[in-house]
């Protein structure tokens, strides 16, 4: 199995990377689309659309993001994009977790389809919109949510004794998420004054734009992204908890599914884009 995933994370990053670092933008955002399209198709097999309805969802919302490039481009969209899908992130994603598994397969198809379809579009145009910024920025936006998650792992095998969610996911504890968002203050500190300082890059990272424009608040600010992050893990995790399936998909060979790798992003990018664009100058 560790074999499989490291080859699996090798071949990913061989196709992730020359994109990324491209002198363009637009093959990162042509990329993303086909990972995106893929996550669409797993949401429809979650909720109740398997087989060609769900290669339908996909491919409609591949064109939906390629759609947006060509009416668009790269153009960023106003503030008050971002601010409303993290609204419905955060009021949607607390209803959601309050509710508990049992109750999502209660909710009409339709209306999780289109849910699906939003989060997924919306986390898609912040990603592509990141990039557009400046590679800094996209990676200090990954960077976050990657150590939120990691730091939380060592820090609950180490010292969780309060399960957070025990319905959703057993293994996650309080002490955790409280790891996670140590952490993540802790890269940004880093980055602020090592990366962003000393280094020759191309834009300011999220960590610089909202020290820049928020102060000290600005750690209240990452504090709150981390802990989005940790709401997004949980949402797909509650999905999958309601069907019974223990990956989004088989996509990624020892990884699981696409939205298995990406559902802490979905929350976190549209989030990040709202804060730093609304209060960096």
């Amino acid at each position: 199995m560790l074999k499989t995933r490291i080859l699996t994370a090798i071949v990913l990053l061989a196709v992730l990377l020359p994109t990324m670092f491209a002198a363009s933008p637009w093959p990162f955002a042509l990329l993303t689309i086909v990972m995106i399209a893929a996550g669409g198709w797993e949401w429809a097999r979650l909720n109740g659309a398997p087989g060609a309805p769900a290669l339908i969802f996909g491919a409609g919302l591949a064109a939906a993001c390629g759609a947006t490039l060509l009416a668009w481009g790269l153009q960023a969209p106003p503030a008050w994009c971002w601010w409303l899908a993290g609204l419905i992130w955060v009021l949607g994603g607390v209803f959601a977790l309050r509710a508990g598994p049992t109750r999502w397969p209660g909710v009409s198809r339709l209306l999780r389809l289109a849910l699906g379809a939003l989060a997924l579009w919306a986390a898609w145009l912040a990603i592509v919109q990141a990039r557009a910024v400046g590679i800094n920025y996209l990676l200090s936006i990954f960077c976050l949510v990657w150590m939120a998650d990691i730091a939380a792992y060592f820090g609950g095998r180490t010292f969780g004794r309060r399960k957070l969610a025990p319905a959703i996911s057993p293994g996650k504890s309080w002490e955790g998420v409280w790891s996670g968002m140590a952490g993540v203050l802790l890269l940004g500190l880093v980055w602020v004054h090592g990366i962003d300082a000393h280094l020759q890059v191309d834009s300011a990272s999220l960590y610089g734009r909202l020290l820049h424009g928020m102060g000290a608040v600005s750690i209240l600010a990452l504090v709150f992204l981390a802990a989005m992050s940790v709401v997004g893990d949980l949402f797909e995790s509650l999905i999958k908890r309601a069907v019974g399936a223990k990956d989004s998909s088989q996509l990624l060979p020892g990884h699981g599914g696409v939205l298995d790798r990406v559902d802490a992003l979905l929350p976190v990018f549209p989030l990040a884009l709202a804060l730093s664009s609304s209060f960096h100058p």
